[in-house]
């Protein structure tokens, strides 16, 4: 098919008809289009909040062999308050089996420590992202710089087992 300026839209000079620069695509920059098209489907397209949450249960099951450590202490329930203590840190006790859990809670991060006393990776979940990877020494005491916010949980992964705490919000 002839185009205006010649077969198939190309000039006599070998130019496109939509500009004199070829494309080159080092310059093009994939990481803005990305974010553009992703806001973009956001407010065009929208996932709907009954599929968000399928899918945040879905992933909620992928470590679904994994031992629920049950929360036997909490600070904010169970702690009797002291009069004048400001910024207390919270305490908290979770247990399964033959393994239990403190951490406290800061505004600096979290302490923690496994007892009896073991080596584990342990991660720190938020929701469906991917949390900090943390790891416990041999006399189980982990550390994260970062507090929790919203709705955390922790993943243990033991030399025996796989071991994932109740959700709490910080």
């Amino acid at each position: 098919m002839n185009g205006p300026n010649g077969p198939n839209g190309v000039d006599d000079e070998g130019d496109d008809i939509f500009g004199d620069v070829p494309f080159v695509d080092e310059e093009f920059d994939h990481d803005r289009l990305e974010e553009e098209l992703r806001q973009a489907a956001a407010v065009l397209d929208p996932v709907p909040a009954e599929l968000r949450r399928a899918a945040i249960e879905a992933y909620a099951l992928h470590d679904l062999d994994a031992r629920i450590a049950e929360l036997t202490f909490d600070s904010l329930v169970d702690a009797i308050p002291v009069r004048g203590a400001v910024d207390v840190p919270r305490m908290l006790t979770f247990h399964t089996g033959g393994l239990t859990v403190d951490v406290e809670v800061t505004d600096e991060g979290l302490l923690g420590q496994l007892l009896p006393p073991q080596p584990a990776s342990v991660e720190v979940l938020h929701g469906p992202r991917a949390g900090a990877a943390l790891t416990a020494d041999d006399l189980g005491r982990f550390a994260c710089d970062a507090p929790p916010s919203g709705p955390f949980a922790l993943r243990l992964r033991t030399a025996a087992e796989v071991v994932v705490t109740e959700w709490l919000k910080a």
